[in-house]
């Protein structure tokens, strides 16, 4: 983990402030020097690193990876904690190099410093023209763009080879980002989060209030550091666990791995468990459905869904609102939090 200890706590505070008003964000680059970018680079960018390495262990544990020799272009990089937490995931010698771009000349620099100090053999690329063929790493800008900037997004995302996508976990980011899914889902194959290539059921008016969202969990020893305590109480978040919102892609011509046939259904959120019985939002082909599985049906995965829950991927029996089977497809990785918290994340 980070150093926090000889944090600038007067720079996390000027970044707090611009973030909670999101309208800010967009007026220009908020990266003022190297000292402001190292200080959100070991806390905000850190948390947004615990969100990477939710959804890349997924996708490993799925044996999917991106294609090999690309280049890896991080749109809107900042600190560069995406594109690092790609290439330790997958090795840095799967990729041709690694491109940033960001409206920030400070926030380009020290993304491309802290790689060439992590990835020595890197190649990397500060200009801001592609080189094709690449894999897009977008993270946490999608709030944060103006249209001619969500055009320019969108149009690498449609010549991409591959797209790997986090957003906050709010309900206005996971929908702003199942709105991205539905753009381009023509032009590629979905990998994550959806099991199926139908318009995206969160539009439907009915389902209004619902989101796509999952939660990621900090290493161990985070929530009994001082430092991280410390910062938590300042900024106002809460350590336990990072909701974000995640797309993947591939271009159909890629031959990437395929989920089984028999997969209906992911979770989204995190499944209620009470004490006869666990309640979840479950989407599918069909559409969302809120679903209940009675401890009776499988009491050993209800008992689960509260300490050890797997990957949100199920193959489940139902008929539209009770579960008569349920089979996890994947084992987890690491456990869950176990508090549910959704906050304005950095």
């Amino acid at each position: 983990m980070p150093d926090l200890s000889s944090l600038d706590w007067d720079a996390l505070d000027r970044l707090r402030a611009v973030f909670l008003a999101r309208e800010a964000a967009a007026t220009g680059p908020y990266w003022k020097n190297q000292s402001t970018l190292a200080a959100y680079d070991a806390t905000y960018g850190e948390r947004i690193g615990w969100k990477w390495d939710a959804l890349l262990a997924e996708l490993r544990l799925r044996a999917w990876q991106p294609p090999v020799g690309t280049m890896l272009l991080d749109f809107g990089c900042g600190s560069g904690v995406a594109g690092r937490r790609i290439l330790a995931a997958f090795g840095p010698n799967h990729f041709a190099g690694l491109s940033l771009i960001d409206h920030s000349p400070e926030a380009v620099a020290f993304a491309a410093t802290r790689a060439r100090t992590t990835f020595p053999s890197l190649k990397v690329q500060t200009t801001p023209e592609p080189i094709e063929p690449y894999t897009l790493v977008v993270s946490h800008v999608l709030n944060e763009l103006a249209p001619e900037g969500r055009s320019e997004l969108l149009a690498l995302a449609s010549r991409a080879s591959a797209v790997l996508w986090v957003e906050p976990g709010t309900h206005a980011d996971g929908r702003a980002l199942a709105t991205v899914r539905d753009e381009l889902r023509r032009a590629h194959r979905i990998v994550a989060p959806c099991t199926h290539r139908e318009n995206c059921p969160l539009f439907i008016e009915a389902n209004g209030r619902d989101w796509c969202h999952f939660f990621a969990s900090p290493p161990p020893g985070v929530q009994n550091s001082p430092d991280w305590v410390r910062f938590a109480h300042r900024a106002g978040v809460d350590l336990r666990s990072q909701a974000y919102a995640c797309l993947v892609l591939e271009n159909l011509s890629s031959a990437g791995s395929v989920l089984p046939a028999s997969v209906s259904a992911r979770v989204l959120g995190r499944p209620e468990v009470f004490k006869p019985y666990a309640r979840l939002l479950a989407c599918d082909a069909t559409g969302l459905h809120w679903l209940e599985l009675a401890k009776r049906t499988d009491p050993a995965l209800v008992k689960r869904l509260t300490k050890d829950p797997p990957l949100p991927l199920y193959v489940l029996t139902h008929n539209g609102r009770k579960i008569s089977a349920a089979t996890p497809l994947f084992s987890p990785t690491a456990p869950a939090a176990a508090t549910e918290c959704i906050d304005e994340d950095l």
